[in-house]
């Protein structure tokens, strides 16, 4: 497939997800939000299930673009990490709340679906790796006090995670802020930096 294709395919997909949900997304929601035919998606994707794994794949993808383990200083890369985590990128906070609604219906079908599964526990563990690595590289570097990289930064995304949860299903708009607030302020300055 054409790369500028996939990436109208995806942004499309996106969109249509962030605006229906999984439950309600169809592939002509898709198709209206990418300004093409049904027949053209199904031409690339023959289910919406392939092209949701996909879309995940094409985020994940797109998000280690964007975050690199080298180059800035470790404590501001990780409070960036946890900023992007907590509020999104360049995205309203509305829209990010939208995407991390649907991707929660996703989650929901994943014990029973090996491909939503597989696809979500690649990028989970992408994640994890990317954020661990920072963690190493801030250690080695003198930045961070010697922890167990892997476990704080399982403690870290545990901890956003929930946040979203009470966030996109309960409506507890500080649950972000006040995580992010925690994390920033207790676990990366005031235990993880050092002196």
């Amino acid at each position: 497939m054409v790369e500028e294709t996939r990436e109208r395919i995806m942004d499309a997909t996106y969109r249509a997800l962030c605006e229906h949900g999984y439950a309600s997304l169809t592939m002509q929601d898709i198709a209206d939000e990418c300004d093409c035919s049904k027949s053209l998606l199904h031409y690339h994707f023959d289910t919406k299930e392939e092209l949701l794994v996909a879309l995940l794949a094409h985020l994940i993808d797109r998000f280690e673009e964007r975050v690199s383990p080298d180059g800035a200083d470790p404590r501001d890369q990780l409070v960036d990490l946890i900023d992007r985590f907590c509020f999104g990128d360049d995205r309203s906070r509305e829209e990010h709340r939208a995407f991390h609604a649907a991707l929660l219906e996703l989650r929901a079908q994943a014990p029973h679906n090996e491909t939503f599964r597989d696809q979500l526990e690649a990028n989970d563990a992408r994640v994890h790796a990317t954020v661990t690595a920072l963690i190493e590289r801030g250690v080695d570097e003198g930045a961070f006090r010697p922890v167990d990289a892997e476990r704080t930064a399982a403690h870290v995304l545990a901890a956003i995670q929930g946040a979203r949860i009470r966030w996109v299903t309960l409506g507890h708009e500080a649950a972000v802020d006040s995580v992010r607030e925690a994390l920033v302020g207790d676990v990366v300055d005031g235990w993880l930096v050092t002196a």
